[in-house]
């Protein structure tokens, strides 16, 4: 087959590593990169051999496909002139800065018949891989994510940042519809909110509990699932997952059986970049599709709603 020709729009933290590795592919052959910062854009294309574009237009005039890295607030413009131009998209997540912008990039990608892949990156960790085939109706769903403060990813609040990894993963389960948000969120070292709490009620009884902190002393990337024959704890940084069974002796009291799962040592960007030239390439569906980040998206915003909520209560407690 034919390697796909396909380009990286911003090559900041998150782009350079779409370059390295599409330059790396088999199934690729990069282009060229573009980027608001001529330095970086320079950079970035001397490291992998291939050429600056300028601007957008000109890059899009040579590829089969590109990748998104650009700042939220410039997602939808971005990707909508990939598409109008005829490029299959991967774009970062979050799909775009709004419900609306998100809509409307799914309604152009499907008129336009190209494939708009989502970057929740999580999905494509080995060890969800790994115990995915052991997930079946959980009961309780608990998922902590924690970072250090950095500047990067402040453009948007945390639940936007961080905590959209484990909306999307969530849902992936298909706990069924949302029935309450509850949640809550302060602002401590940034203008938006950067620790949060969301609690998530769902149709078919599951709740979730998701933290995520921009403001924390370590880093945390764990997922804690709770069903009827099983309590599965995975580990995103190592890779390692505890899957937790009750075993039953004839005559004996029931005990803890606990098989340690590890995941492979793949790259889970490689492969979500695999996912998505494989997909342009068959007119398939992608893993994460448009569709699926209007859905992660949409529960963020149920989410910021509710934080939103409980930060005026708040602020009326203090004051009365």
């Amino acid at each position: 087959m034919k390697p796909l020709r396909v380009g990286v729009i911003g090559v900041g933290h998150l782009g350079q590593h779409h370059a390295r590795l599409y330059a790396s592919l088999p199934g690729a052959t990069l282009v060229g990169v573009t980027d608001c910062d001529p330095e970086r854009a320079k950079l970035i294309a001397d490291r992998h051999h291939v050429p600056v574009f300028p601007q957008v237009t000109a890059l899009l005039d040579q590829v089969d496909a590109v990748s998104v890295a650009v700042p939220t607030s410039a997602h939808h413009a971005v990707v909508a002139e990939c598409l109008k131009a005829g490029a299959h998209v991967l774009v970062e997540k979050p799909i775009a800065a709004t419900l609306t912008e998100a809509r409307d990039l799914v309604a152009l990608a499907g008129a336009k018949g190209y494939v708009l892949q989502v970057g929740h990156i999580e999905r494509f960790n080995p060890v969800i891989r790994a115990v995915r085939p052991l997930i079946g109706k959980p009961g309780f769903i608990e998922c902590h994510r924690l970072s250090p403060f950095g500047e990067r990813g402040t453009d948007v609040d945390v639940v936007l940042d961080l905590m959209i990894h484990d909306l999307d993963m969530v849902l992936s389960f298909d706990p069924g519809p949302v029935e309450e948000v509850r949640a809550a969120g302060v602002s401590v070292l940034s203008s938006s909110i950067d620790i949060a709490n969301a609690r998530i009620a769902f149709g078919s009884g599951c709740v979730a509990n998701l933290t995520a902190s921009r403001v924390s002393t370590n880093r945390m990337r764990r997922l804690r699932l709770f069903q009827r024959d099983a309590y599965i704890s995975v580990d995103y940084q190592t890779r390692q997952a505890s899957i937790c069974r009750r075993r039953v002796e004839p005559g004996a009291r029931p005990t803890i059986e606990v098989e340690q799962v590890r995941g492979g040592d793949e790259e889970p960007l490689k492969l979500e970049l695999e996912s998505f030239l494989q997909a342009v390439a068959t007119r398939t569906p992608p893993p994460v599709s448009g569709e699926d980040g209007v859905k992660a998206l949409d529960l963020a915003y149920r989410v910021l709603d509710a934080i939103g909520q409980f930060v005026q209560r708040h602020e009326q407690a203090r004051e009365g």
